[in-house]
């Protein structure tokens, strides 16, 4: 058995006070509607054939005004159609493109979420206080291009990892941990939903449940378990993320955290400078369960 992680506190309550300044969170219910159906079964990792426990798509129905409307998720919206989806493939960052990330990055730090961030970061000794460094770290640790696969040009960065998801040779999904990616895809018909998988303590998830673990497959492909936030900005995980990796030099870091009643492990991994994925992890939920 792996040694369960202490609850790091600090970050508990650093977490919560972002999850209360994240306004343009979308709420569930009103902003968004899922449909969870059924469990999932077990899938082997590489496996292009699942059990559809989920005939309908997770998202019955999201507010399209407001994703538009909300200068973040405009911005971050107009960044998921840049990439290349496959590993080995190189990527060509256009200057348009670059001035998308710029624009997103300028959104994204006029909100009280990630104001709190770079405090905390600045405290830390961890970022500087100049807005404008602090974008450049940003820009470098989730923009920068670098290799995933050997011998190729580079082909990958930590936003598209984590936020637009890759595939590696036509046989593993790597990333899509986002749920705006997630819906547009469902939109287009790309990604099939094959239900929800349950954690400890809890044998099925609430539809107003904002950390969902769910199975899908993408591009011919399954992922058997991916874990994903609903309805949070994306300012919301880029701030998570980045504290969490700037925090420390290992190649994976684990943090248990408790944000609102969800109990996690927020799981980072460094590509040298760079984000190489991350992600939530559920743990448990219904705060009756945790004390």
């Amino acid at each position: 058995m792996a040694r369960r992680l202490e609850l790091n506190h600090e970050l508990s309550k650093l977490f919560n006070e972002l999850w209360d300044a994240d306004v343009n969170r979308f709420v569930p219910g009103k902003d968004y509607t899922i449909d969870l159906q059924e469990k999932a079964g077990f899938v082997q990792q590489g496996s292009s054939v699942a059990r559809d426990s989920a005939s309908e798509p997770l998202f019955r129905y999201v507010n399209e005004e407001r994703l538009k409307s909300i200068k973040t998720f405009a911005a971050f919206v107009s960044l998921l159609d840049n990439y290349e989806t496959s590993t080995g493939v190189a990527e060509v960052v256009t200057p348009q493109e670059t001035a998308e990330n710029n624009r997103f990055l300028d959104a994204i730090l006029e909100t009280e979420v990630m104001k709190l961030t770079h405090q905390y970061l600045v405290r830390k000794n961890w970022s500087k206080p100049s807005l404008n460094d602090f974008k450049s770290q940003l820009y470098d640790i989730w923009f920068q291009l670098y290799t995933r696969e050997a011998g190729k040009g580079p082909d990958s960065c930590g936003f598209e990892h984590v936020f637009v998801g890759e595939t590696k040779h036509g046989k593993e999904i790597l990333g899509l941990h986002n749920w705006v990616q997630f819906y547009l895809q469902e939109m287009h018909k790309q990604i099939d939903y094959k239900g929800y998988t349950a954690r400890r303590e809890k044998s099925r998830p609430d539809e107003d449940d904002q950390v969902l673990s769910l199975q899908f497959s993408w591009k011919g492909l399954v992922k058997p378990v991916g874990s994903t936030f609903i309805g949070v900005s994306p300012e919301f995980e880029f701030a998570l993320y980045t504290i969490i990796f700037l925090q420390s030099q290992e190649k994976v870091t684990r943090e248990v955290v408790r944000i609102e009643e969800y109990e996690l492990q927020i799981v980072v991994y460094r590509h040298g400078k760079n984000i190489g994925t991350a992600y939530p992890v559920l743990l448990s939920s219904n705060n009756e369960d945790l004390y």
